[in-house]
């Protein structure tokens, strides 16, 4: 039996040159045990022709909403009634753009409104539109509504550039849906924190020089909100923490917004009482300047700072008796598995989740790899979507919390 037998996949084909690629996708598809059937855009129709995708599939391939023979009997609805997944290969930027802003002017945007199965989307454009603000503010507000993204890969494309935006290749699709199968988001990956409350925090905090300036760090907040939105795919119950960023909220999941590296802390403490994770993801300012009450104005040459630590906030956490499953982040410059060893020995936590940080490498990027570490044992993620990169960690998470067997913890006090 194939790995996605009794799968039902909508493949929606729309105008990218990667379209070509899509009947092998049908193919491959059909050699895992899924049963397909193709929905196409008419610019789609343009590169590849519908009796391609027929001949392939076995079925008809609908590309008018206005089909008067299908529509008779509610086609699309039907469509959408018969999907466990929705998958769309390549999805151009216009795509997302579209999926975003709720629009249903053509078959297949009309299909993702009125289906109940999730939406996977593999993109295919051009580095610079995959790159530009606009798709990413797409993306995450497709994220935050619970469509999966596979992908974008790197490489040279038809255009001459090279950089993000190539599809993924329709065997590693295949491999990503039959590894987390799209129709089963409600079946296995929800069960696996199902019932445990999970509290994360994620993004950078901000410490104030004067009441203009502050000092803070390049992070973006894109792991630690991917981290909660997949915790809460998984099925847990989230609060998420969250330093000054600009992200949507994670479907399911509950904010709280923070500034300084103290109210991070004091907001995480006030909500750790019967939490059964805590992802400390967020990059808290270790040190901290005791603010000027007025703007300081440039006399000096120089300008000096005394600067405070400031609490810490993983290790306070790991280190109480009862504590929670304490997972903690490491973004290192260099030496990163012996630096993050240590701060999981060190701070005594049950798992620390490591990346190299630098020249487009880890902050404000969409993509990363990391190195998972806990007492006995190791896993290394290759370079991916960070979304597909938060379930392969909570998926770990799940799997050592379960191992380690935790109970809930009781409130711990602040430092006043």
């Amino acid at each position: 039996m194939g790995a996605l037998a009794n799968q039902r996949v909508l493949l929606g084909v729309t105008g990218g040159i990667a379209a070509y690629k899509s009947p092998d996708l049908v193919r491959r598809l059909q050699d895992a045990g899924a049963e397909v059937r193709v929905v196409m855009t008419p610019s789609a129709t343009r590169l590849v022709a519908p009796t391609v995708f027929q001949a392939v599939s076995g079925h008809p391939v609908r590309s008018e909403l206005w089909d008067d023979a299908a529509e008779a009997a509610m086609g699309h609805i039907e469509l959408a009634r018969w999907a466990t997944t929705v998958l769309i290969a390549p999805a151009t930027a216009n795509l997302m753009s579209q999926l975003a802003a709720g629009a249903a002017g053509n078959l297949l945007t009309t299909l993702c409104l009125a289906t109940s199965a999730p939406v996977v989307l593999a993109p295919a454009m051009n580095q610079a539109m995959w790159r530009h603000a606009a798709t990413q503010a797409n993306r995450s507000t497709l994220e935050s509504r619970g469509v999966r993204f596979i992908g974008p890969a790197s490489g040279s494309q038809a255009c001459g550039d090279v950089g993000p935006g190539r599809m993924v290749e329709p065997a590693d699709i295949v491999a990503a849906l039959a590894e987390q199968p799209a129709g089963e988001l409600t079946g296995p990956l929800s069960a696996q924190l199902k019932g445990l409350r999970v509290l994360v925090t994620a993004g950078p905090t901000r410490e104030p020089i004067d009441p203009v300036r502050f000092v803070s760090n390049r992070s973006s907040g894109k792991m630690g909100f991917a981290v909660a939105r997949a915790a809460a795919e998984a099925g847990a119950e989230v609060t998420l923490v969250a330093g000054p960023v600009h992200l949507p909220t994670p479907a399911g999941v509950r904010r709280v917004d923070v500034e300084t590296a103290a109210e991070m802390f004091a907001a995480t403490v006030d909500r750790l009482a019967g939490t059964d994770i805590y992802i400390g993801a967020a990059a808290i300012s270790d040190y901290r300047p005791e603010p000027a009450p007025q703007k300081i104005k440039k006399r000096a040459d120089r300008l000096v700072l005394d600067m405070v630590k400031s609490p810490d906030l993983l290790a306070t956490i790991a280190s109480r008796p009862g504590a929670p499953f304490t997972v903690g982040f490491a973004a290192e410059t260099e030496r990163v598995e012996e630096y993050a060893r240590q701060k999981l020995e060190g701070k005594r936590l049950d798992m620390i989740v490591a990346n190299q940080v630098g020249a487009k490498l880890g902050f404000d990027e969409d993509e990363n790899s990391v190195l998972i570490l806990w007492r006995d044992g190791q896993e290394s993620l290759g370079r991916m979507a960070k979304s597909d990169l938060a379930r392969r960690i909570i998926a770990t998470v799940a799997v050592r919390h379960a191992a380690a067997g935790r109970t809930n913890v009781t409130p711990l006090r602040r430092p006043g």
